[in-house]
Formats: structure tokens, C-alpha cells, sequence
């Protein structure tokens, strides 16, 4: 038999992404198609919703109860937005009819407190004759004018911008300020130099008045005052100067003015003006009869606590 002449068989080779067939898969088939299939075969025997569908409803229940809530409250303030309004209207007539009842008050107060005070002045003019009237100057029942000295104190500059309180509050780091304490001793200065009236910026001051502090501010009588501070005393103008000066008050605000630029003036006046006190306290004494008849007396002193 004639042989056959042998087969040659070409082999092709290898891809070189052979040992990648898993990947390859995965690139060549999208899961898509599995996806698919599922879903139709679930659908087909009846089974519950895809998990997404079910969300997307459980979502517009959601929004559906969302807007159902906020249309009744709407609806609600709507109703009850006209009450509301009412009684805010209500509050604010009664706020206003009780504050300027409060204001017809206070001027009443005031008005009646003036005409005490008028009567007490025409009481104590009228008693005694000379006597009368030095009580009545003593006790700054009627206003004064004469000779007198105008003194001027104030704070040291840049000392308001600063912010600080007074000495007092925070030792003596902040010493620009002028407090309650140097006021005190400025008046009682002038009272013991010879003044026969004192007033401090309008505020006229007797011998129960009392100088103190709140926060920055000087109160004369619980009247607060705001810098600068001016003194007018009734009294031999260049002597009652010479005498505050020379005296240990006087060197106190001298020294107030050197150390801590604290400011202060004075200066002789020919005349000046100082006003009644704004109230009065009246004080009677009675004779005491035990052992014999005694005589009332009236004492009169100076000084500012």
C-alpha cells in the first residue's frame, strides 16, 4: 500500500490572558443578565418586590405623611394665628395702660413730695426769726447766693476710655478714676475751711446727705452724677480757697493730681448760685419735764458720710 504522507496539525499559542479566563468571563457577561433572569423568574412564581421597588414605596408613603403633617399644621396656625394675635394685642394695651399708670403715680409722688417740702421751708423760715432763717440756710431748705469758690475735679485723661471701675474694685492699678471716698473728703475739706453751702453739680448737699459709689458712677443722695465733678461753696471766696488748700483735704487732691493726673481747679467766685435741697427731713425735740422744765434745742452739723 502507498503510505499516506503524515498530518502536520498547526497549534496555535496560547493567548497570553489564558490564566486570566476568570476575569474574562466576568468582563465578556454583565451580571445584568443575571439580574435579569431573577427578576423575571420572581415575577413569574409570584414572590415579593425587588428590595429597591420596595424602598421607593416605603419612600412615598414617607413623603406623602410628610406633607399630610405639615398641611395640618398649617391649617392650624392659620386658625389660631388671629388668637394669638389678639392676646398679644390685649397684653401690650395692658402693658402700656399700667406703665402710664405708673407714670401718673410717680409724678403725683413727686408733686406732693415738692409741697412738703415747700412747707417744710415756710416752717422753718417762719421760726425764730434769725435763728429760723440760719436753720433753714443750714439745713438747705432755700437756696443761696454769695461769694463762694468754684471747685472743678475730674477724671485723669484717657481714663474713660480705659473701662476701669474705681480704685476700690481693683486695688490701686486703676487710679484715673475719681471715687466716692475723694469727693467725701473734698466736701468735708470745704466744710471745715468755712463754707456755709455745698452742692455738687446742682445737687445741694446738708448734713445728712451721703456720698457713695455704684459701679462707676458717684451717687449724692442716691442721685447718680457723671464727670467732671464741680463743687460750689458759698463762703469767703480767696479765703475759703486759701484755707482748702492749705488744708489736709486740700493736700489730698493736690496729691491725687501729681500721682495719678487726676484734674482739679479752683477758683474764687464773686457770686454763686446754689439751689434748695430736692427733700428735706425734719426732726423736732420736746423739753424734758423730769426734774424741772427743760428747753428744746436744735443742733445743726456738717459733714458728708
Amino acid at each position: 500500500m502507498p503510505q499516506q504522507p503524515p498530518v502536520t496539525r498547526t497549534v496555535s499559542p496560547p493567548r497570553p490572558d489564558a490564566s486570566m479566563s476568570l476575569l474574562n468571563n466576568v468582563m465578556d457577561h454583565s451580571l445584568d443578565d443575571g439580574y435579569a433572569e431573577a427578576t423575571a423568574r420572581r415575577e413569574a412564581e409570584g414572590g415579593p418586590l425587588p428590595q429597591p421597588l420596595r424602598a421607593k414605596l416605603w419612600l412615598a408613603a414617607g413623603l406623602v405623611l410628610a406633607a399630610l403633617v405639615v398641611t395640618l399644621g398649617a391649617a392650624q396656625a392659620r386658625i389660631s394665628a388671629p388668637v394669638v394675635a389678639k392676646e398679644r394685642e390685649e397684653l401690650i394695651d395692658r402693658i402700656e395702660a399700667e406703665t402710664t399708670a405708673a407714670d401718673e403715680l410717680a409724678r403725683d409722688v413727686e408733686r406732693l413730695r415738692g409741697e412738703v417740702g415747700e412747707r417744710q421751708r415756710r416752717a422753718l423760715q417762719d421760726q425764730g426769726g434769725h435763728q429760723g432763717a440760719l436753720v433753714a440756710l443750714l439745713s438747705g431748705a432755700t437756696e443761696v447766693t454769695g461769694r463762694g469758690v468754684k471747685l472743678v475735679v475730674d477724671d485723669a485723661k484717657g481714663s474713660q476710655a480705659d473701662g476701669g471701675g474705681p480704685r476700690e474694685s481693683s486695688g490701686f492699678s486703676d487710679t484715673g478714676r475719681v471715687r466716692d471716698r475723694d469727693m467725701q473728703r473734698v466736701v468735708n475739706g470745704l466744710w471745715e475751711s468755712g463754707a456755709e453751702a455745698v452742692a455738687i453739680n446742682g445737687q445741694r448737699l446738708t448734713a445728712l446727705s451721703a456720698i457713695r459709689a455704684a459701679g462707676d458712677a458717684i451717687l449724692v443722695d442716691n442721685k447718680p452724677l457723671v464727670p467732671p465733678y464741680t463743687v460750689l461753696a458759698v463762703g469767703d471766696g480767696k479765703k475759703l480757697s486759701t484755707a482748702f488748700q492749705d488744708s489736709a483735704d486740700g493736700q489730698y487732691l493736690h496729691a491725687l493730681q501729681e500721682n495719678f493726673g487726676i484734674r482739679s481747679s479752683i477758683s474764687a467766685q464773686e457770686q454763686v448760685r446754689l439751689p434748695a435741697a430736692p427733700s428735706l427731713i425734719v426732726r423736732t425735740a420736746e423739753p424734758r419735764t423730769a426734774g424741772g422744765t427743760g428747753q428744746g434745742t436744735a443742733e445743726t452739723g456738717k459733714g458728708t458720710s
